[in-house]
């Protein structure tokens, strides 16, 4: 039988690493780690659950090429890191197919003052060793087991603002001039491969747009794609936003670059559409096909489903498919998409409680896991739950919004939490819209002169889903009184 994502499945390869298919885990923060920046469990753990679920490539959260202070974050700066990085690479490789990289960054400092350095205050001789400093921690890589290194050029830190147009630097490193920002990246590229060698594969992951007032767009960050590709990157992973340039300070915190809307267009969260930032994606393979080379590009933000995954790949849209936060909420993604069993897909719905963790420096877990639980549960349980009675769900009718009420599904193992679907259209076809852990729901986009029908689905611990509850019809009435105004003379 013909699989049903024959595009996804397809093992891919890297200058001299094959993926098992074509799902990449981008570096995600989880302040798992400790202030001393070394592997421990809770990070062997949370790595080793995503092999589980045999996703392409992990891309470990970044780690620091410098010693400079900072929260919890993963460290690569010396070799007193090397046993830790070693061992998780290791575990990694034991668990499944996986390939594993990690991501290593550069950033300067930043106080609760909201004062930060910045590129402009940095010498010849500080950016000298910064790249070197990326040169070393590729080789430390290298030397631990790792199948290849991820230069972290995006968001906030210093490679990304080497090449962002707000760049003010008066010399050959800034200014108006793209060369001249690609100047100092590119230098860490070069770096990089003469420490590690030609066949040790080298991607970058950048921004496809700033999404800051005054920031650069597709139009150069397809160029920036192009030179990256000239000078031997095997491949390019493109993020959004994430600046501090719109960062929401509050008093006597870090700055953290992404409160503002380009932290929204870095993570877009559900009230935006699926494949939010594809364009950037598709403009940066369009400039590279058009120059004849076949560097893969990584897609992100907001794929949440293999079907998305498959037809963006389909359509030649992209190379690769990044998918952070649904695999955070089920990292069996992949293997359940392999194997037929889709329907188990545990389904994030980007309500971003894990961003809104990492912003308040607090552990990263999914808000669908059960409370208390760290990683993601793991079952093998093929029992899903069942409806305690023939009619759970209720609803409730308010002026502007549907309230769904319904009793609770019973489970051999857990219920983990419970699908809402929706029909617009008689129920000729109906559509996930949220998940949640509780037993209510408020649907605020739900309006007057409409016809509904809701019905729900319990799942557990593994994704086993309930039969279909009851379903419910509504008909939301529509205004007849119009509400009295005040004027103000």
């Amino acid at each position: 039988m013909p699989h049903a994502f024959p595009k996804l499945f397809e093992p891919f390869t890297i200058n001299s690493m094959t993926l098992p298919n074509r799902l990449v885990l981008p570096a995600m923060v989880t302040r798992l780690s400790g202030e001393d920046g070394f592997v421990n469990q809770d990070i062997t753990d949370r790595y080793v659950r995503f092999a589980k679920g045999e996703v392409g490539l992990i891309v470990v959260e970044a780690m620091a090429v410098h010693s400079a202070k900072s929260g919890p974050l993963l460290r690569i700066c010396d070799e007193s890191f090397k046993p830790g990085l070693t061992d998780l690479a290791r575990k990694i490789h034991d668990t499944s197919p996986s390939k594993v990289i990690p991501q290593i960054i550069h950033f300067l400092k930043i106080a609760r003052s909201g004062w930060r350095q910045k590129i402009e205050d940095l010498s010849p001789a500080d950016i000298k060793l910064i790249v070197e400093q990326y040169g070393q921690a590729a080789l430390r890589a290298r030397e631990c087991g790792y199948d290849g290194i991820e230069l972290h050029m995006a968001h906030a830190y210093t490679l990304s603002s080497f090449l962002s147009k707000k760049n003010k630097r008066p010399d050959d490193f800034g200014g108006k001039s793209l060369q001249h920002r690609l100047r100092v990246p590119l230098m860490a590229v070069s770096e990089v491969r003469k420490m590690v060698g030609d066949e040790f594969p080298i991607g970058v992951r950048f921004l496809g747009e700033e999404c800051i007032k005054g920031g650069y767009t597709t139009a150069e960050s397809a160029i920036i794609a192009l030179r990256m590709a000239q000078a031997g990157v095997d491949y390019i992973s493109l993020s959004a936003g994430g600046k501090f340039e719109d960062a929401i300070h509050k008093e006597g915190e870090v700055l953290y670059p992404y409160t503002g809307y380009s932290g929204d267009r870095c993570m877009p969260p559900m009230e935006y559409p699926d494949g939010y930032n594809l364009h950037m994606a598709e403009a940066a393979r369009a400039q590279l096909r058009k120059h004849g080379l076949n560097t893969p590009v990584i897609a992100t933000g907001k794929i949440s489903t293999p079907e998305l995954a498959e037809e963006i790949l389909q359509n030649d849209r992209a190379d690769l498919i990044g998918m952070a936060r649904a695999l955070l909420a089920d990292p069996d993604l992949p293997k359940k998409a392999r194997v037929g069993d889709e329907e188990k897909i545990v389904k994030c719905i980007y309500w971003n409680i894990c961003k809104a963790l990492d912003e308040t420096f607090h552990q990263v877990v999914c808000g669908l896991w059960p409370k208390a639980d760290l990683h993601a549960p793991y079952s093998e349980d093929t029992v899903p739950p069942i409806w305690q009675s023939a009619d759970p769900l209720k609803v409730l009718v308010r002026t502007g919004s549907v309230r769904l009420n319904w009793q609770k599904a019973a489970d051999n193992e857990a219920v983990m939490g419970y699908e809402i679907w929706r029909s617009e259209d008689g129920g000729a076809q109906f559509r996930h819209i949220y998940s949640v852990t509780v037993s209510m729901y408020t649907d605020n986009l739900a309006v007057a002169g409409n016809h509904y029908q809701y019905y729900l689905r319990a799942y557990d611990i593994a994704g086993n889903k309930s039969a279909p509850s009851n379903i419910i019809s509504v008909d939301l009435p529509v205004d007849v009184v119009i509400p009295e105004l005040t004027v103000v003379p």
